[in-house]
């Protein structure tokens, strides 16, 4: 049995939260780079240079990427035979964040409240998601998620009959109806399958995993493949301004669902697209 103090969490939550607000993840920077070389559009080329630029920027100076600093996301994998001790792990995250975002002069914009709409002054809570994994480990994955491009997303309880075409379908329209909103070059999320809330969390899932790394079932990353063209071809451009770089990758993943249901979901992620990986 591993021993971990909580402790050990805040301190690189607060750390991590610094990090994936003023560094751009390499694989997002990388697919940036590899668009400019192919865009043809003279305002998506100026655009996808100012991205750069800003990213070199902000990794320079501790700047954050964008003003909008996110409502943090963490996904943590707990191994069975860790033993927390000193407090309670969510404290400890929510903490983290708090003690990063002061540190970091990051901007805070959680509410309390979806109505009355009072700041809690701290970028805190969290939504945090538990997973309980076999071994010793314990990973927390945290993704600063901007409202602009969240707002864009969408969700179908789509009927069985309406199928793989009525997934494509579906994701093009919620790029379509998104246009320049969720500042583009985007990465697509989608999650299909489970029920309703497990569809939205695969689809928050699929932008964690690494640009250019294709689902490991053939037919979906020739799924993915499609739909990246079809997206493209769409011609929304950088920011919104037309051009071929509309997304950097279209992720998908899938999970076993009911005979009578077929939902699916689609997040979008902005060009800055932030998250960072905790191994402790």
């Amino acid at each position: 049995m591993r021993q971990i103090n909580v402790e050990q969490i805040k301190k690189a939550v607060e750390s991590a939260v610094i990090e994936a607000n003023t560094n751009l993840p390499e694989d997002v920077r990388a697919a940036l780079q590899t668009a400019l070389t192919k865009e043809t559009s003279a305002s998506g080329s100026r655009c996808l240079q100012i991205i750069l630029e800003n990213a070199q920027i902000a990794e320079q100076d501790k700047m954050a990427l964008c003003q909008d600093t996110g409502m943090v996301v963490a996904h943590i994998e707990l191994g069975q035979e860790v033993h927390l001790v000193g407090g309670e792990i969510e404290n400890a995250v929510n903490q983290g964040i708090r003690d990063g975002y002061r540190r970091g002069y990051l901007r805070k914009s959680v509410v309390s409240d979806p109505f009355t709409r009072i700041n809690t002054g701290d970028n805190t809570p969290a939504v945090i998601h538990i997973h309980m994994m076999a071994g010793e480990g314990l990973r927390i994955v945290l993704l600063p998620k901007g409202a602009g491009s969240e707002n864009m997303g969408q969700l179908a309880m789509l009927k069985p009959s309406a199928g793989m075409e009525g997934v494509k379908e579906f994701i093009l329209k919620v790029v379509r109806e998104a246009e320049g909103n969720p500042c583009p070059p985007i990465i697509v999320g989608v999650g299909v399958g489970g029920n309703m809330e497990k569809a939205a969390l695969l689809a928050k899932h699929a932008l964690l995993r690494e640009v250019g790394r294709p689902n490991a079932q053939p037919d979906l990353a020739a799924l993915e493949e499609e739909m990246l063209q079809k997206v493209n071809d769409l011609r929304i451009g950088v920011q919104g301004l037309g051009g071929d770089t509309t997304a950097l990758a279209v992720n998908i993943e899938t999970y076993p669902t009911h005979i009578a249901c077929l939902p699916v979901a689609v997040n979008l992620g902005c060009h800055s697209t932030r998250r960072i990986t905790v191994d402790l």
